[in-house]
């Protein structure tokens, strides 16, 4: 006995893509920026220092006195000086007015006229030790200073965005068959 043959013949499809990528293109665009920085306020006040040197009694211990004061004492030298010859010429005549008395009065009034002070002999310091009187008020720095923030304006720009979708397109190049054939 036979069998029916039965053959089958395919061709199998062919699918072609026609492919379009896509595109896309970004521009991100600089930021506008402006900076400005204030300068800082400073200010310094200063009081001056102050020397205060009073020579004044070195000045008079070496005999450097002003006209007023040089004035004062030679009167009041002055004054003392009359004061004591009137005192002496009162003595005096107190002790010739009892001559008749008795006693030695002018040789007492003569050896009271020629009585030389004697003037002590040694070292002498001129001026005088510490006569120069010093005194400092010292200096005084006052600094302020005053910041200033910096003055920052940001403009931010949107980035730039260009985006085409690709395309896919498919076409059948060969078409798929069956061929089946019998045979008995």
């Amino acid at each position: 006995m036979e069998f029916p043959k039965i053959q089958i013949q395919t061709t199998r499809a062919i699918l072609g893509l026609n492919i379009e990528k896509p595109k896309q293109y970004i521009e991100q665009p600089k930021a506008e920026l402006q900076i400005q920085q204030p300068a800082a306020i400073l200010s310094i006040e200063t009081t001056k220092g102050q020397l205060q040197i009073d020579s004044s009694q070195a000045r008079r211990d070496l005999g450097l006195i002003g006209p007023l004061e040089s004035t004062r004492n030679y009167a009041e030298k002055g004054k003392q000086a009359v004061l004591d010859g009137i005192a002496r010429r009162a003595s005096q005549g107190q002790q010739l007015k009892s001559i008749d008395k008795g006693g030695n009065a002018l040789a007492s009034i003569i050896a009271q006229n020629t009585n030389v002070e004697k003037k002590p002999l040694g070292i002498k310091f001129v001026p005088s030790v510490n006569s120069v009187k010093t005194s400092y008020t010292a200096a005084s720095v006052d600094i302020n200073f005053e910041t200033n923030k910096p003055k920052i304006d940001a403009t931010i720009n949107k980035p730039i965005h260009d985006y085409q979708p690709g395309k896919v397109m498919g076409e059948m190049l060969q078409n798929p068959t069956i061929k089946i054939d019998v045979q008995m």
